[in-house]
């Protein structure tokens, strides 16, 4: 199997926007050298195990070597059963057949032309076999298959589990939330009747008492007679998808949390099993949602205890052997080894998504997968074949490698290879010499890398922590925009707004700062600093505007014009990535703003005359243009934009002669005149008139 998965858990600074996941920095700022360093159990999972498994303390230790039986017409394999003779069975979609496999052959032995063969117990010889949606019940003996009950009002039949002290199967069904028992003979009647639509599984403790799971409300029950039944525990989730009773009398389940809530499916779903429906355990196979799966050991006495949690898949299968919990995920098809002290141990990781049934410790182990529906022999555990391969991981730019150095318990092999695909393909480099202590690899340089370890001398050896040292190419920052604006001109929102309206307030102060901002992409995250640089428009001397000595490193500067001459300016911002490299790695970028109006005096107004209800007059500014002349009376707070005598304010010399008869009544007034420059000084006088 090779299925890396993309985005790993790695300890070094952000790459760039395709690094999703909590990320630690080795060093401060993307400077140099970085590492990957993996030395936690999320580190380890997510790419290939063969005969190695990964613990939660964050070891790689030997794991289940599987073998590998494709079982064909079908997709999907919904429930299992191992044999005294060694064969499995195993119940699939398609039409509900039943497939016998001894060895490596399997065989189509019954057909019950359901939509699925969801769960399998042995019973009075038998083998009973409980379908859907048709709410059937079905014995398979001798060769023969033959229908045993058809329980009223149910289309889902979900488990079935056999109880020795009744000579009873219990079937948790559906869409009522029936418990029902069923006699050798056929005779079938309501056990116990849950305020849930389903029950989809149910197992039977050594005392008699019968435990069933909802699959819409998510509550597990202890039925202890006809009739009588107690909520045992709440899991406040959409299903509980399978159950276990211990040795002990402690009762095992698994719950989970399914996005779109709990739906059982027709036959128009197919061969689909669960995991790949909406509901049950929706998701999983063909790229669907996944859920959150939990396993809970609950004492006799009722008190719970959560054992195991995943936040990014749902669980679909579980078993116990040898004083443990087995679960299998379906969504990334794992089977874990959980522990009564929280501890938990990756066994395997398969091609398929799901993994639907479980058969670990005694003879003849197997794991049961589904998309596609595969049967997986356990052949052992390590062997000289036992090889971890790593998640792809992600340098985000073409790196360089360095040295790989790892801490184990005795002599691995470890090699590497590399490429620019997040999948591995053709094109990546093949696998590299492989070495036996902590050296420089010899895989080419590339964006992703991943790591092998391989056991070739002893099984036994523990992997607890890996290092891999790289470079990656350093790619230039760009400054695609600079602008700059005077404090002048902005409005008391900041929003630049040129001369302001007519009847606006005068600024009380002269502001001679230009605010200048630039835009930068800097694709590899380096620590930028910044050079700024003038010129007088039409020159092309340019002087410094940043010290020598001054580390600019924001995209914003206040430059002080107050001793500059009026004009016309450009400004250069140059950025460099020094502050991240070394000098001959560094990289620079330039680029030059738009025209920056440098203009800190009013305009004047000059030849400023009254003749009855006209006043003319020249407004001259230094730089220019004039940009607006307005008039009001005083006393009315009423003001009134006037033209030019060309009709258009384009020159630094604008004469005016405008008729205010319109401004007030005949007899005196005081008016006032306002004059501004594009840069928003303004000049006010008064004349007044008879």
């Amino acid at each position: 199997m090779q299925r890396p998965r993309l985005l790993p858990r790695v300890r070094t600074p952000l790459l760039g926007a395709g690094l999703a996941l909590a990320l630690v920095a080795v060093q401060a700022a993307a400077v140099g050298t970085r590492r990957f360093e993996l030395e936690q159990a999320d580190d380890f999972k997510g790419g290939d195990l063969t005969g190695t498994a990964v613990t939660s303390r964050g070891e790689v230790r030997a794991g289940l070597t599987l073998g590998a039986t494709p079982v064909p017409e079908t997709t999907t394999i919904w429930s299992a059963l191992r044999r005294a003779d060694g064969g499995v069975l195993l119940g699939t979609g398609n039409d509900g057949k039943l497939f016998e496999v001894k060895g490596d052959k399997p065989a189509v032995v019954a057909e019950t032309k359901a939509l699925a063969i969801t769960s399998m117990t042995e019973a009075w010889g038998a083998v009973i076999l409980a379908t859907i949606p048709d709410g059937k019940l079905f014995k398979w003996e001798k060769g023969k298959l033959t229908e045993l009950a058809t329980l009223k009002e149910t289309a889902h039949v979900w488990a079935v589990a056999y109880d020795k002290r009744t000579d009873s199967v219990f079937a948790a069904t559906g869409p009522q939330g029936k418990l029902w028992r069923v006699s050798k003979t056929g005779d079938a009647q309501v056990h116990f009747d849950a305020e849930e639509e389903h029950l989809m599984s149910v197992a039977v403790g050594a005392d008699g008492t019968v435990y069933t799971g909802g699959g819409d409300k998510a509550k597990l029950y202890q039925v202890t007679a006809p009739g009588r039944g107690t909520v045992f525990y709440d899991f406040g989730r959409t299903e509980v998808r399978s159950i276990a009773v211990g040795a002990d009398g402690s009762v095992y389940a698994i719950a989970n949390e399914m996005p779109g809530g709990f739906v059982a499916p027709m036959r128009p779903m197919g061969g689909m099993a669960p995991g790949m429906m909406p509901s049950p355990g929706a998701g999983g196979g063909g790229g669907g949602p996944r859920g959150r799966g939990v396993l809970v050991r609950v004492e006799r006495d009722g008190v719970p205890d959560t054992l195991f949690e995943d936040s990014s898949e749902h669980f679909t299968s579980l078993q116990l052997a040898d004083g443990k919990a087995y679960v299998g995920t379906g969504g990334e098809g794992r089977v874990y080894e959980v522990d009564d002290d929280h501890g938990n141990v990756l066994l395997a990781d398969v091609e398929e998504r799901q993994v639907t049934a479980l058969a670990l410790g005694g003879k003849d182990p197997f794991v049961a997968a589904s998309d596609a529906a595969v049967l997986h022999p356990v052949r052992g555990v390590g062997g000289a074949d036992a090889v971890w391969t790593s998640k792809v991981l992600d340098a985000g730019l073409r790196a360089k490698w360095g040295r790989l150095r790892w801490e184990s318990s005795g002599t691995l092999e470890l090699s590497t290879r590399t490429g620019n695909t997040t999948t591995p393909d053709s094109t990546w480099s093949p696998w590299g010499k492989g070495i036996t202590a902590p050296g420089a690899v010899d895989s080419p340089p590339g964006r992703f890398v991943q790591v092998r370890a391989r056991w070739t001398q002893d099984p036994s050896v523990v992997l607890t922590a890996l290092d891999l040292a790289f470079v990656t190419d350093n790619l230039r920052a760009t400054i695609t925009g600079v602008d700059a604006s005077s404090a002048a001109k902005r409005s008391s929102s900041g929003v630049q707004t040129g001369v302001r309206a007519s009847g606006g307030a005068v600024a009380k102060s002269s502001d001679t700062r230009v605010n200048l901002t630039w835009r930068v992409d800097n694709p590899d995250q380096d620590e930028l600093r910044y050079r700024l640089q003038y010129r007088v428009l039409g020159a092309n001397a340019w002087y410094e505007l940043t010290k020598p000595t001054e580390k600019l490193t924001g995209t914003s500067y206040s430059w002080e014009t107050a001793d500059l001459p009026e004009g016309r300016y450009k400004v250069r911002v140059t950025v460099s990535d020094e502050l991240s490299n070394p000098p001959g790695r560094v990289k620079k970028h330039s680029r030059e703003s738009g025209v920056v109006l440098v203009d800190n005096t009013a305009p004047t107004v000059e030849a400023l005359k009254v003749n009855g209800r006209r006043v003319s007059g020249v407004a001259l500014d230094g730089i220019g243009p004039i940009q607006r002349i307005e008039f009001s009376v005083v006393g009315t707070d009423e003001w009134f934009p006037f033209e030019p005598t060309d009709g258009i304010f384009d020159e630094a010399r604008e004469e005016f002669d405008a008729d205010v008869s319109g401004l007030s009544p005949q007899g005196p007034a005081l008016l006032t005149l306002r004059v501004y420059d594009t840069a928003g000084n303004v000049v006010v006088r008064s004349v007044a008139l008879r």
